[in-house]
């Protein structure tokens, strides 16, 4: 019996999860003989939107996602509920068991795969995080670029041509222009922190708790309306989210009167809880967050700047943590934190003052991994074998774009070997970084980044390319020397395991 079935996958990053889910699942369609569209819902938006038609003639409606999905559409169908690595390795199973064990959508309290209707949804810290992070990335990126850009011509030199001074001549059409460049940028990193806050709270409560988190984010890190020398940083709006997030998902389990109801999420909701945040944050989380933070990052300056040897280990330890579970939460953590040091120092020093060094080494270090497997196929060709072939060179698209997952299937097939490589080669990279002081503003973390968006460093293009190849050759010597020469192969030999030749997903995590 021909099966029919709609699916949308979506990962807490919007980037690679997303994408590798959907076409794995599309795969099995064309080699199984069974009908199935895939609606999208990464960075970019949602793509490939499932028609009312397509659902209502669906036998199962599988949601293969790390972050909430509006279940609106699916009242009366079937649906099952799992992660997207589910859908990557194997979408085979993945379908028999959704048709078998998925619930009809409807009543509350009803089970929904992984899913329980009407309560907390299986959502972890992580994966909000990410959600908020993967809205404030493009603003990130786009403001890094505009101050950098801006900064080239903020550095007046004598007639000597040595640097003598750091402003804008606005007297020169040229100064001036860039000097608002500048001011730009820098609107774009005041305004990254709320934009991060309000899209953790809509991952936790949907819409009503965007304004509220926005505006309770923004003023945690408003020094004058907290009446503290800087702001709470990037955990300050970490706690903001996550307090009117889980407020305001209880508030809309507050009774309200019918005729209130149409008024209830777009003026009631936001209204309470932003009094409510204005209360939380000024009079009891505000001051002593905002004491803490600067406190964390003036000892860490004074590390960076005091001990050049600090640089190195706080780089090798972030690579470290990018290397350890590829594109996992230790993954995730390390790529959270270079982030917050970034996004908080420029706040509270300037760009010219910013702590560039986890964030820096946490780009050097993300795609050793799929590299480094890349480079030990091609360097110790006798110890792999044609599939395992195949899937290097997938993990070499996906490694090429910064994207740490191409390493996935090698890990699952040998997880000790693959750790240990991963964890040295990504460790090498990111401390080199940070050692040399590399500053990385935007781009693809790969060594074509140092083509692909901008990068300062020692050596222009470079150094970073010296960098994390130094990573990813070590990371291939061990993989290599550690594997035995693979047995004459016959025609029956088929695989590391079934999923490794990842179809590549478009964009880097």
């Amino acid at each position: 019996m021909s099966r029919n079935v709609v699916a949308i996958t979506a990962c807490a990053a919007g980037i690679a999860h997303t994408y590798m889910a959907a076409e794995a699942l599309e795969v099995a369609g064309e080699e199984h003989g069974f009908t199935i569209k895939v609606e999208t819902q990464g960075s970019i938006g949602a793509e490939n939107i499932l028609t009312e038609q397509e659902i209502a003639e669906a036998d199962v409606v599988i949601l293969a996602s790390d972050i909430e999905i509006d279940m609106a559409r699916f009242g009366g169908k079937k649906v099952y509920k799992t992660r997207p690595k589910v859908a990557i390795n194997d979408p085979l199973a993945l379908v028999d068991v959704a048709i078998k064990e998925g619930t009809v959508f409807g009543a509350k309290g009803t089970e929904v795969g992984g899913v329980t209707l009407g309560k907390t949804t299986e959502n972890g810290f992580i994966q909000h995080v990410m959600s908020g992070i993967s809205y404030m990335v493009p603003m990130v990126i786009s403001a890094g670029l505009l101050l950098a850009i801006a900064n080239i011509f903020a550095f007046q030199k004598d007639d000597m041509g040595r640097l003598v001074a750091w402003g804008f001549d606005q007297s020169d059409p040229l100064g001036d222009f860039m000097f608002h460049m500048f001011k730009l940028g820098q609107i774009g990193f005041l305004l990254m922190i709320p934009l991060f806050a309000g899209f953790v709270a809509n991952s936790i409560a949907s819409k009503p708790a965007i304004a509220p988190a926005m505006i309770g984010a923004y003023i945690a890190n408003d020094a004058d309306f907290l009446g503290t020398e800087t702001g709470g940083g990037f955990l300050s709006a970490i706690l903001v989210a996550f307090i009117v997030g889980y407020f305001v998902r209880y508030l809309k389990l507050v009774p309200w009167p019918k005729f209130m109801k149409p008024i209830v999420p777009i003026m009631i909701l936001p209204l309470i809880a932003t009094f409510f945040i204005m209360i939380v944050v000024k009079y009891m989380i505000g001051g002593p967050i905002a004491a803490g933070m600067s406190s964390m990052y003036e000892g860490l300056n004074w590390l960076t700047i005091n001990y050049s040897s600090s640089t190195f280990i706080i780089g090798a330890i972030i690579g470290a943590m990018i290397g350890f579970d590829f594109g996992g939460p230790v993954n995730k953590t390390a790529l959270i934190f270079g982030t917050a040091v970034f996004t908080d120092t420029v706040a509270k020093y300037g760009i010219e003052g910013a702590n560039f060094v986890p964030g820096t080494a946490a780009q050097a270090a993300i795609s050793v991994a799929p590299l480094g497997i890349f480079l030990a196929s091609k360097l110790f060709k006798n110890k792999f074998t044609t599939t395992e072939k195949v899937s290097a060179d997938s993990a070499f698209g996906m490694g090429i774009v910064g994207v740490t997952e191409g390493a996935i299937p090698f890990a699952a097939a040998n997880p000790i070997q693959m750790i240990t490589a991963s964890v040295a080669g990504s460790a090498l990279a990111g401390g080199l970084v940070g050692f040399l002081g590399v500053k990385f503003y935007g781009g693809i973390g790969s060594p074509i980044g140092t083509f692909v968006g901008y990068i300062e460093q020692p050596i222009p293009f470079v150094t970073w390319i010296l960098c994390t190849f130094a990573g990813i050759t070590l990371t291939a010597l061990i993989i290599g020397f550690w594997r035995k020469p693979v047995e004459v192969e016959t025609k029956s030999e088929t695989k590391v395991s079934e999923p490794e030749a990842q179809p590549q997903p478009s964009a880097a995590t």
